[in-house]
């Protein structure tokens, strides 16, 4: 899933409800400059097998809502930049929510 929507500018709105990630190791850049991007839900995606996370939502600017509430970050080994772009605010509050989250994530 690495670069799925990368550079998605337009993308405003996406609904990965049902999406089957179980077996997926490499989300880097999926999310990588969707400027328009405002709100996501990945509350069901299974992350138990993934290792690479870096700049997953880096440079979507206009990202408000992020639900990971059920990411499991136990086997990642890269997350750097994951929010890189982001508005502070959002990085904040992201960084408040989540706690298991490595300092990386937010450079």
């Amino acid at each position: 899933m690495q670069n799925m929507f990368s550079r998605c500018s337009s993308l405003k709105e996406l609904n990965l409800s049902n999406f089957n990630n179980n077996n997926v190791t490499n989300m880097g850049y999926m999310f990588y400059e969707c400027s328009s991007l405002k709100k996501l839900n990945l509350s069901n995606f299974n992350t138990q097998n993934v290792t690479d996370i870096a700049y997953m939502f880096s440079r979507c600017s206009s990202l408000k809502e992020l639900n990971l509430s059920n990411f499991n970050t136990n086997n990642v080994i890269n997350m750097r930049d994951m929010f890189s772009g982001c508005s502070d605010e959002f990085r904040m509050k992201i960084k408040f929510q989540y706690k298991n989250l490595k300092k990386e994530a937010f450079y």
